[in-house]
């Protein structure tokens, strides 16, 4: 199951009490204190890690809780410290205060990480009290609390190529045929609920990750449809293929359907209606697809690739075109 956003609770472990103790030894009279301190408890720590590809697992348990540090004992005996707990979540993941509403850290990297909650600190023992003019102190001190924090964790999907366009364009079908992802391909809108990646391997050297992002319908940057939740995750895409229907099932004008995906890009971050874009006329195979490409470029003013994924025509000129589009953005 793929899991984009969770809420969850994280507590740090407690201080480990301080010890109050005194020397007891034979033949020595005037024991002094010799109680420990007390151990600090474990912290959480959220961790970016290349093998996690949802929050899945975060959604089964909304309180996390990492280990308290021990009490301190006699003969000067530090209480072990609580281990730190560590959660696992994808690369792209936003960490939030949900409470305060800001973010903590954009885990974007491997290996990135965001104290998400301290462990609290452990208690002094009486020994620590132990002055010239107060030699046998029975002061000793608690640990202290370690932090409570809710936190929202939201997913952004990294690739280098994001695939939109309207539901039923061909995106699922398109990411099958390049690469190894398996996604759910039917003949009705919305099969796809939830972003697909897929590695596109070009040549021995070079490949490329690719996101298959669910269809946009007008009106997605105001939240209809799944548009949120769909929108956030074409945000770290380098590029994106534009996917275009021929003939849409819902009769709808194809040129009409370019403008309103681009118009939903705009209005939901102008920095995404900036973003290379190379269009794309799918299932080439069809009649009448020539016509309806001559008149994208016509109306468009863009050039406009024509392929099938089922007969593979066009399929090597739009990798060439994704392969010269990625190097021209590292070049910037």
């Amino acid at each position: 199951m793929f899991v984009d956003r969770v809420t969850i609770e994280v507590e740090a472990g407690r201080g480990g009490d301080g010890c109050l103790s005194f020397r007891r030894e034979k033949y020595v009279p005037r024991g002094g204190p010799d109680g420990g301190d007390g151990g600090h408890g474990g912290s959480v720590i959220i961790v970016a890690a290349a093998g996690v590809d949802s929050l899945a697992a975060l959604s089964q348990k909304k309180h996390w809780h990492a280990q308290g540090g021990q009490r301190g004992g006699s003969s000067n005996c530090h209480g072990r410290n609580g281990s730190d707990l560590v959660i696992e979540v994808p690369l792209g993941t936003l960490v939030m205060d949900a409470q305060a509403s800001h973010v903590l850290k954009d885990l974007a990297k491997p290996g990135e990480s965001v104290m998400a909650a301290l462990g609290g600190r452990g208690g002094k023992g009486n020994l620590r009290f132990k002055t010239s003019t107060n030699r046998a102190p029975r002061e000793h001190t608690p640990g202290s609390e370690g932090e409570s924090r809710l936190l929202t964790l939201e997913l952004k999907v990294i690739a280098d190529v994001g695939l939109i366009g309207k539901p039923n364009a061909g995106k699922s079908t398109l990411l099958g045929r390049l690469s190894r992802a398996r996604p759910e391909i039917a003949d009705y809108p919305f099969t796809t609920k939830f972003p697909n990646l897929g590695i596109v391997q070009v040549s021995a050297d070079r490949s490329f990750v690719m996101a298959d992002i669910p269809g946009l319908i007008e009106g997605a940057h105001l939240g209809a449809g799944l548009g949120h939740e769909f929108l956030r995750h074409i945000e770290r895409s380098g590029i994106l293929v534009h996917l275009v229907e021929p003939l849409p099932a819902d009769g709808s004008d194809p040129v009409e359907n370019v403008r309103v995906v681009r118009g939903e890009l705009g209005q939901y971050d102008v920095q995404l209606a900036r973003r290379p874009e190379i269009l794309v006329l799918t299932k080439a195979e069809l009649p009448g697809a020539s016509d309806v490409r001559q008149r994208l470029v016509r109306e468009l003013g863009h050039d406009v690739l024509a392929i099938s994924a089922v007969t593979g025509q066009g399929l090597d000129q739009l990798l060439r075109a994704i392969i010269r589009a990625l190097d021209e953005r590292n070049k910037t």
